[in-house]
């Protein structure tokens, strides 16, 4: 099922294969998303793509600085005519949420967002509405224009469970793009074989001693001195526990993407930097010596052995 979602995906969204895992993998697990790269290079597509091939409920919002938290989640308005007042829903009710360049609100509208992808509910008022499953949030940030943004805090880019960074296609993937703008995409899925997949997660096996190698990845970023890490010097913060459950979860849905029911240590390595890249937090050192967290995360892999 997965693989023929995406491969319907992949006749229109080209180059871009580690993206649309990780929509799929967010799907699976239940978690949410956060997309980095330059303007047009198929972000916005790729979500509205996704939601053809299963058939799930769309909607986009273009975050702006002008944005009200009950543009997203709704708000309680008077009905002249029966006198009444009424709920008038957001558009967060929805299957799949695209919140495009999340950065350009301010804080109090991310802080609504983010609430509702923790609680999955929306207190209009005074009364709470559950949002119904699937439900899946992937925001995408503008990553060269800084003016006119408001940065996510580190607190809460850790609601999301994956940070996917995009680049621009090779030479021969832009041809195939230009090649493929005629073709349409077909829904191969329903909802319920969403519903179905998320239940069937339980069923992939993971070792107890590759568990342990997820928590020891995790302790490495928090102790980096006690595993001898090179860069050890340019981390401020460890990751937070919540990374140790997404590495957990990401890596036996990567294991189902292969069309396995066990995970090995590649699926933890191959999930790893999505899932860390945006919880570790780095010094001033590290900006002035032009160390990123790809570079961090690469050195804390090499320093863990394999189980």
């Amino acid at each position: 099922m997965l693989q023929k979602i995406k491969e319907e995906i992949s006749k229109v969204i080209i180059g871009h294969e580690h993206l649309i895992d990780a929509m799929l993998i967010s799907l699976i697990t239940e978690g949410h998303l956060l997309v980095e790269g330059v303007p047009g290079i198929a972000k916005t597509k790729s979500v509205l793509t996704l939601a053809k091939t299963i058939g799930l409920d769309f909607k986009r919002v273009q975050f702006t600085p002008d944005l009200l938290p009950s543009d997203i989640t709704g708000v309680e308005i008077y009905n002249p005519k029966t006198n009444e007042f009424q709920i008038k829903k957001g558009p967060v009710f929805t299957n799949l949420l695209l919140a495009d360049e999340i950065n350009r609100a301010p804080a109090k509208v991310q802080s609504a967002l983010l609430e509702v992808m923790q609680e999955k509910q929306v207190t209009i008022a005074n009364e709470t509405f559950k949002i119904n499953p699937p439900f899946l949030v992937i925001a995408t940030q503008n990553p060269i224009e800084q003016e006119g943004t408001y940065p996510l805090p580190e607190a809460q880019l850790d609601r999301f469970l994956m940070k996917v960074n995009v680049s621009y296609n090779s030479l021969e993937e832009e041809i195939l793009i230009v090649k493929s703008q005629t073709k349409e995409v077909n829904q191969v899925a329903t909802k319920e074989d969403i519903l179905k997949l998320q239940k069937e997660l339980d069923n992939i096996h993971m070792d107890d001693e590759l568990l342990r190698y997820i928590a020891t990845i995790v302790d490495a970023t928090r102790n980096p001195s006690k595993y001898n890490i090179k860069t050890a010097d340019y981390i401020e913060y460890g990751v937070s526990p919540r990374a140790t459950i997404a590495m957990y979860k990401c890596s036996k849905a990567y294991a189902m993407l292969q069309n396995k029911d066990y995970v090995t240590p590649l699926d933890i390595i191959k999930i790893a930097k999505d899932v860390l890249r945006h919880r570790i937090i780095l010094n001033y050192k590290a900006e002035i010596d032009g160390i990123d967290s790809e570079k961090v995360i690469n050195d804390v892999i090499k320093a863990i052995d394999l189980p």
